[in-house]
C-alpha cells in the first residue's frame, strides 16, 4: 500500500511515473501520518522511536553499512573524491529509505521527495531515534507498507517504490563486457596500445573510455585534433574489432566569446543566470564556465542535440562527469576569500585557530554554498511550486541550492532524451544522480580509491543502489586514487565479475593498472573471461530486475528474513534468487569465513593458462558458518542446492559470446 503526503508546493521532481491507483493522498494532513511524528512548519521533521533491533535500508550511494543505521547522512549531490568514514554524502541523492523492525513485525518505507537538501539522522544523536529534516515546507512524502500476508517484507516495500519511478535503464549488450579507462589516454596510439595489449594477451574486452584528455582544451564536444589526427577513423577501426570508444562529457561549457557552443547558450539564455541576469560562470577544468540549466526544457534539448557530433564519428557511449555540479571556484568567491585573507593576514595576535581559519578560506572555494546559492534555473510555472522566486510569462526563477540535487539527473535526461528521439541505442553513466535518473543512465560510484576498505563499501553500497532504482551501476576497479598491486586489483575483480559495470579505471599520476601490467597476465585473462561465461545468467537477471522491478543483489537478510544469523551478514550478497558472493576483501587473506543460510554448493574457479575454458570445481556445503580458502589464483561463488545457471564459452568480447550454446553450472 502506497500513501502520499503532501505538503504546501513542492517542486515537481518528475521522480515518481506511476502513482498506484488504489493508493491514497493527504495534502496537509501531517496529523494523519501513520508511523513516528511529522511536523511542518518552516521545513519538515519527521522523527520515529526506534527499538533495538530495528534496522534502516536504503538511501543509495552513501558511507556506512547496508543497515544504516548510527550514522548521520545528508542528501547532497557532492564533489567529493574522498570517501571516508566520517563523509556525509557522496555524488548521489537518493531519499529512499526502509525500516525494519523484527521485534514489531513492522516494516515501512519512506521516499521524501525534496530536490534540497535532506538531513537523515540514522541514529546517530540518539540511537532510539530516527530523524528526516528538510529546510523547505514544502515536500511530497512517500510511505509505502508491505503487500498483505507476505514473508518479504521488505523486497515487497522495495518493489512497489520500483514501480512508482519506473522502469531501470538497460543497456546495450556490450556494455555488460570488460571495460579499460584511464585518465591520461590523450592520443589515437594510447587507444591502439590498450586494444593490443589485450589482444595479445587474449584478456576479453569491449569498451575503452576516454576522459578529459581527448578533448581541445577540455572543451565539451571537441576533440585535440593533434592527438586525434582522424578521430572517426580510430573509433571505426576499433568498431570494427567490436570495441567501442567511451568518451567523458563534463557539465561546464568554457565561457569564450569564439566559441560557437557557447555563444549559442548565452544568446538562447540556455545557461543559468546570477540575479542580475548574466550567465553564471565558475571555474571547471576548462577554467571559467557557463552551466547549461538543465531544467528548462528548452535547454535540456539544446545540449542532448550537442552529442550528435561524436556520435556522428561511431561513439555509441558516453560518461557525464562533474555534474552535481562541480564548481573549482567563482570569480566571486575568489574575491571574497582574497578579502578574508587580507584580514586575517593583518591580524597582530595571530593564533593556532585563526591559522586553521586560512586554511579553511582557500579550500572552501571549491563548490562552496555560497555560488549554489547565486544562480537560477529557469523552470515552467506548474513545475516550481512555492520554490518560485518570481514568474513571468509562465516561467519561474527557482534559486539552485533548493533544487541542487536535480542538476546531474537532468543533464543526463538531457542526452537520454535526445538519444530516445533519434531512436538510438547508447551505453550512459553519470556519477551525479537522483531518484528517477534510473530510467535513462547507470551510475559509477565515483572517485574510490585502491584501498581494500574500498571493496567492502562497494559491497554494501551495491544493494542499497539497487533498492532506489540504479541497477547498471559498478566502481572503478582496483581504485581510482592512489597506487594499486595485484592482489588488490585481483580481488575488486573478483567482485566486478558480478558488477553489471565492469570497469578498470585509475587516476593520472598514479601508477598504470591495466591487467596487462602485472605478472601473471594469464590470472587476470581467466578471470574477465569467468565474467563472459556468467553472463547468460547476469544478462538476463538484469533484464529481469529492471522489467520486475526487483533487486539484483541482495542483503541475505531480504531473502531469508526468518534466519537470526542473516541480519548480521553485510560482506556476503545474493545475485538473483539462484546465486550468493563472499568476497575477500582483505589483504594477504588466502581464505575467509562465509555463512550459508541453506545448504548450497561452493563452485571454484582456477584462473590461470589454459583454465578459463575448464569446468569448474564443485563441493556441496551444509547450511552454517564454514571457512573456505579463496586463493589469488581462484574465484569462489556459491549456488543453492538444487538450483543452476547458465553459463557460455568465454568470449573475446560480447559480439563473439554464443548464447544458444550454453552448459549449466
Amino acid at each position: 500500500m502506497v500513501c502520499k503526503y503532501r505538503f504546501g508546493r513542492p517542486f515537481d521532481t518528475e521522480s515518481v511515473v506511476a502513482f498506484p491507483k488504489d493508493g491514497s493522498v493527504f495534502v496537509d494532513k501531517a496529523s494523519l501520518f501513520p508511523f513516528g511524528t511529522l511536523s511542518v512548519q518552516d521545513g519538515i521533521v519527521f522523527e520515529y522511536v526506534l527499538k533495538d533491533s530495528d534496522r534502516i535500508f536504503g538511501l543509495g550511494e552513501t558511507m556506512g553499512g547496508i543497515n544504516k543505521r548510527g550514522k548521520r547522512y545528508e542528501s547532497w549531490c557532492s564533489d567529493d573524491p574522498h570517501h571516508t568514514e566520517e563523509k556525509k554524502s557522496l555524488y548521489g541523492a537518493h531519499n529512499f529509505i526502509v525500516v525494519h523492525s523484527e521485534e514489531d513485525k513492522r516494516t515501512f518505507g519512506l521516499y521524501f521527495d525534496y530536490p534540497g537538501r535532506l538531513c537523515i539522522d540514522a541514529s546517530c544523536t540518539r540511537f532510539d531515534v530516527l530523524t528526516v529534516s528538510a529546510e523547505e515546507p514544502h515536500a511530497d512524502v512517500y510511505v509505502i507498507t508491505p503487500d498483505e500476508g507476505t514473508d518479504k517484507a521488505v523486497l515487497s516495500v522495495v518493489e512497489q517504490f520500483r514501480a512508482m519511478i519506473g522502469k531501470s535503464y538497460v543497456p546495450p549488450l556490450w556494455a555488460f563486457g570488460f571495460m579499460q579507462s584511464r585518465w591520461g589516454y590523450g592520443k589515437e596510439e594510447d587507444l591502439e596500445r590498450v586494444y593490443e595489449n589485450h589482444r595479445k594477451l587474449g584478456i576479453p574486452l569491449d569498451a575503452i573510455f576516454l576522459d578529459i584528455d581527448y578533448m581541445d582544451g577540455f572543451r565539451d564536444f571537441t576533440v585535440n585534433k593533434e592527438n586525434f589526427s582522424d578521430f572517426k577513423g580510430a573509433v571505426k577501426k576499433l568498431r570494427e574489432k567490436d570495441v567501442h570508444v567511451v568518451p567523458i562529457i563534463d557539465a561546464g561549457i568554457k565561457a569564450e566569446e569564439n566559441s560557437e557552443l557557447d555563444r549559442e547558450g548565452v544568446s538562447s539564455g540556455f545557461f543559468c543566470k546570477k540575479a542580475d541576469g548574466k550567465p553564471f560562470s565558475a571555474g571547471v577544468w576548462p577554467g571559467l564556465s557557463h552551466f547549461t540549466d538543465f531544467l528548462n526544457p528548452a535547454a535540456r534539448k539544446w545540449f542532448g542535440e550537442k552529442y550528435s557530433g561524436l556520435v556522428e564519428s561511431g561513439v555509441d557511449g558516453f560518461w557525464n562527469d562533474m555534474n552535481e555540479p562541480a564548481l573549482f571556484y567563482s570569480e566571486d568567491g575568489i574575491k571574497a576569500g582574497y578579502e578574508k585573507l587580507k584580514r586575517m593576514i593583518g591580524d597582530e595576535n595571530p593564533n593556532v585557530y585563526s591559522t586553521w581559519d586560512v586554511k579553511n578560506v582557500v579550500l572552501n572555494l571549491q563548490n562552496n554554498l555560497d555560488d549554489y546559492k547565486s544562480f537560477y534555473h529557469r523552470v515552467p510555472e506548474k513545475v516550481a511550486g512555492a520554490l518560485a522566486e518570481c514568474t513571468e510569462n509562465g516561467i519561474s526563477l527557482v534559486r539552485h541550492d533548493k533544487v541542487h540535487n536535480l542538476y546531474g539527473f537532468n543533464m543526463t535526461r538531457a542526452a537520454s532524451e535526445y538519444f530516445t528521439k533519434v531512436g538510438k541505442e547508447i551505453l550512459m553513466i553519470s556519477r551525479a544522480s537522483y531518484i528517477g535518473m534510473h530510467r535513462f543512465s547507470g551510475i559509477w560510484t565515483g572517485d574510490n580509491f585502491a584501498w581494500w576498505s574500498h571493496i567492502l563499501l562497494l559491497i554494501k553500497q551495491l544493494p542499497s543502489l539497487n533498492m532506489c532504482g540504479f541497477l547498471y551501476t559498478g566502481c572503478d576497479l582496483g581504485g581510482f586514487g592512489c597506487d594499486t598491486t595485484r592482489d588488490l586489483l585481483l580481488r575488486f575483480l573478483s567482485v566486478g565479475i558480478f558488477t553489471p559495470l565492469m570497469r578498470n579505471h585509475s587516476a593520472l599520476g598514479t601508477r598504470e593498472q591495466e591487467c596487462y601490467q602485472f605478472e601473471k597476465p594469464e590470472d587476470f585473462r581467466g578471470i574477465i573471461s569467468l565474467r563472459y561465461r556468467l553472463l547468460p545468467y547476469l544478462y538476463e537477471l538484469f533484464k529481469k530486475c529492471s522489467e520486475e522491478g526487483k533487486m539484483y543483489f541482495k542483503p541475505l537478510s531480504f531473502d531469508y528474513p526468518e534466519d537470526k544469523i542473516a541480519p548480521s551478514i553485510e560482506d556476503q550478497l545474493m545475485v538473483g534468487d539462484d546465486l550468493m558472493i563472499a568476497p575477500v576483501y582483505v589483504q594477504n587473506a588466502t581464505g575467509r569465513m562465509v555463512y550459508l543460510p541453506e545448504d548450497m554448493t561452493c563452485v571454484t574457479c582456477a584462473l590461470g593458462e589454459g583454465l578459463d575454458e575448464g569446468s569448474p570445481s564443485k563441493k556441496l556445503l551444509l547450511k552454517g558458518t564454514h571457512y573456505v580458502e579463496v586463493p589469488l589464483n581462484k574465484i569462489v561463488f556459491f549456488i543453492k542446492k538444487g538450483h543452476k545457471i547458465p553459463v557460455a564459452s568465454s568470449a573475446l568480447n560480447t559480439a563473439s559470446l554464443d548464447f544458444s550454446s550454453k552448459d549449466w553450472w
